[in-house]
């Protein structure tokens, strides 16, 4: 039935597209009112992700856990300076503008870099930072020299940022991560040939680890608050308020506190606006269509979701009976079977990819899929492994004693006789787990394997658009999954036929 699932497939994309709502262009908006919600609230909300760490925002061990950061500092003085309070809200960095836009805050603020694409649909204030793009290779290479030397090299960097554009421009294969100290580890151990970030995160990281050097700045940026672009009024506010930071000093001397002033903040004062009022008119907030790169890009996430699933099961399904079968026949390993079977099911998966990637590093470096397919293989087992079991112990006990009694040994009576059984009725689990398994292989995008989730994300935020790439994201996890359900529905009518006949 795969051609009936290519046409469902199909279906909910043309429905997704025929049902995207019409876009407003940005200077169609009128609404002005966020300024005075702020003030009837009593809050200015800024979004922000904690997992970017020191010195944006930050939870302080030496405060209690207190938010710090040099960011935390900015959005107090601003609130101040409109007579609230402020509140963080937490969110994941590569999704702080769409959450912005769809009004989960009022401004997105943690080292937002004005770019092209993020100027196309969002109002910037003037810039509060100037920060450097820097290149970090391992000590020796000498393959890592600039921008240019980067051409078909595996470059960590985050993704949809200033250094992701560079990186693609340039033909290197840019690696996203989500946080900001991966990129490093990756890089000591090999895993990828260098790192491009701003120079702020690499000052804080790049001294916990020894073989790693700064090779250059090989670009300059600006970071900016962004706001929704109807939202004039409080954007004018804010600028005001920066205004009088920059030019009385103050912001410059909190920079100072946090080791962050230097010769490219003296020209905050001179960078103006942050927004060219051309580019947010001619490219609007509206969403672009999928191309036909991205779509080939789509099958490519589609294809690597479905190899590491097929290899995380062709793991799983045999360690998994391999863990049933000790527990129902050997009393002396049972316990560890049963421990190692709890654990792993009482635990998140996406914890487990992260000891076994990160947290072994210096042990076992394993790459990319290859601990993709370790880390969903051994955490499946666990899942398998009670589904073996139930079913070996649905067997009928009559089934063991007519073949003891005919003089089978034990173990020809099981492999021949109680385990075909067994797996028959085992096979709507297992093929259960397996779409599960299909769906958590988007977890490994932690892993840095762009596999169909990170795919449409990353496609989603270039696109500025959700509903066509998650709608197409979908589609496509439904083409993968459905085939294998009709083949296991397929099994069991043949199967159950075969024991009644």
């Amino acid at each position: 039935m795969p051609a009936f699932a290519l046409l469902g497939a199909a279906a909910l994309v043309w429905a997704a597209g025929a049902c995207a709502p019409a876009e407003i262009r940005t200077d169609d908006r009128t609404d002005g009112r966020a300024l005075a919600q702020i003030a009837a609230r009593g809050e200015l909300l800024w979004g922000a992700d904690e997992q970017g760490g020191e010195p944006y925002a930050y939870e302080d061990p030496a405060r209690g856990g207190a938010l710090s950061g040099f960011e935390v500092d900015l959005a107090d003085a601003l609130a101040r300076s409109l007579g609230v309070r402020a509140r963080m809200v937490q969110n994941d960095w590569p999704t702080l503008i769409p959450s912005l836009e769809r009004g989960t805050f009022d401004v997105a603020l943690n080292g937002i870099e004005v770019t092209p694409a993020r100027a196309a649909r969002v109002s910037f204030t003037r810039p509060y930072y100037i920060f450097g793009e820097r290149l970090v290779a391992r000590r020796g290479d000498d393959r890592v020299r600039d921008l240019r030397s980067l051409r078909n090299l595996r470059v960590g960097t985050l993704a949809n940022t200033q250094a992701w554009d560079l990186l693609r421009e340039t033909g290197a294969v840019p690696v996203p991560y989500e946080g900001v100290d991966e990129q490093f580890v990756d890089l000591e151990h090999g895993r990828t040939d260098a790192v491009l970030l701003d120079d702020i995160i690499v000052d804080r990281y790049l001294g916990r680890h020894p073989t790693l050097t700064a090779v250059a700045d090989v670009a300059q940026g600006r970071y900016a608050i962004a706001l929704r672009p109807a939202d004039a009024e409080l954007r004018a506010a804010l600028d005001r308020s920066l205004d009088e930071m920059i030019t009385s000093g103050a912001w410059r001397r909190t920079l100072a506190r946090w080791g962050l002033d230097g010769e490219r903040e003296a020209a905050l004062a001179a960078a103006g606006s942050a927004n060219p009022p051309a580019l947010i008119a001619a490219g609007g907030a509206a969403r672009l269509p999928l191309t036909r790169p991205q779509l080939l890009l789509f099958a490519d996430g589609a294809l690597v979701t479905l190899l590491i699933s097929l290899a995380a099961m062709a793991l799983a399904a045999p360690f998994g009976l391999a863990l049933a079968l000790v527990r129902l026949e050997s009393p002396r390993l049972a316990p560890l079977a049963t421990i190692y079977v709890e654990i792993v099911r009482g635990t998140p998966v996406l914890l487990q990819l992260y000891l076994l990637y990160y947290g072994l590093a210096g042990i076992l470096p394993l790459g990319p899929w290859t601990a993709a397919v370790v880390g969903l293989g051994l955490n499946y087992a666990a899942y398998e492994a009670e589904i073996y079991r139930a079913a070996i112990a649905s067997v009928p006990r009559e089934q063991w004693e007519a073949a003891l009694a005919i003089g089978a040994p034990r173990r020809a009576a099981f492999r021949q006789i109680i385990l075909p059984q067994a797996l028959r009725l085992a096979l709507p689990g297992v093929t259960n787990d397996f779409i599960s398994l299909l769906k958590d292989s988007s977890l490994v995008s932690v892993l840095t394997v762009v596999e169909l989730t990170k795919r449409m994300t990353i496609t989603a935020v270039d696109n500025r658009g959700w509903i066509v790439p998650g709608a197409l994201c979908a589609a496509l996890y439904f083409a993968l999954g459905y085939p294998f359900t009709r083949l296991a529905r397929r099994l069991e009518r043949r199967l159950g036929t075969h024991a009644e006949s």
